[in-house]
């Protein structure tokens, strides 16, 4: 049986890498809104549709790289997929808190020691606080899935998804 944990880890950021990551933080936030105003006005929420109209579009305004955009698409469709679910009404999500999401080994990947992470003018490595998280490390065992980089308190964390197995008699013991 899977099991999935999130494991927030802190990041060590320095002042030209906080720009940068704020930056793509609030460009990827803007092009959220800018989409959920599109699938707002036309009730389009099937990706590849939204993917042939807006691509182009968010990558030219928002300055986005390639799999960014297409986490925009993803990110927008799940909001209004999920208000559609549990207020079932047709109502405009906005998106306020600059954060984003990183699509593992395409936006963000594990080398040397530190995360390398996408940005709007490429990839920064950063350090991070392993304490207590190392045992995540280790891709034999567990799987990392698509992070969301958050800023709380003026630091910087990446909420990564881990998958790993685990047997059914050790279910009781987690």
């Amino acid at each position: 049986m899977k099991m999935a944990v999130t494991a927030k880890i802190q990041l060590i950021v320095s002042a030209q890498h906080r720009e940068l990551l704020n930056a793509t933080a609030i460009s990827y936030r803007n092009a959220c809104n800018f989409v959920s105003d599109y699938v707002f006005k036309t009730h389009n929420l099937k990706q590849f549709s939204l993917n042939k109209e807006l691509y182009y579009e968010i990558r030219e305004k928002f300055g986005l790289g390639s799999q960014m955009t297409q986490s925009v698409l993803k990110t927008v469709i799940a909001r209004y997929k999920t208000i559609q679910t549990n207020q079932h009404e047709w109502i405009q999500p906005k998106f306020k808190i600059p954060q984003f999401d990183l699509v593992w080994n395409r936006d963000y990947s594990l080398t040397q020691n530190c995360f390398s992470v996408n940005t709007l003018n490429g990839r920064v490595k950063l350090p991070y606080f392993a304490e207590g998280m190392s045992k995540y490390f280790n891709h034999s065992i567990y799987k990392f899935g698509t992070a969301k980089l958050v800023n709380k308190h003026g630091k910087y964390y990446l909420h990564i998804p881990v998958t790993y197995e685990v047997e059914e008699s050790n279910i009781s013991d987690i």
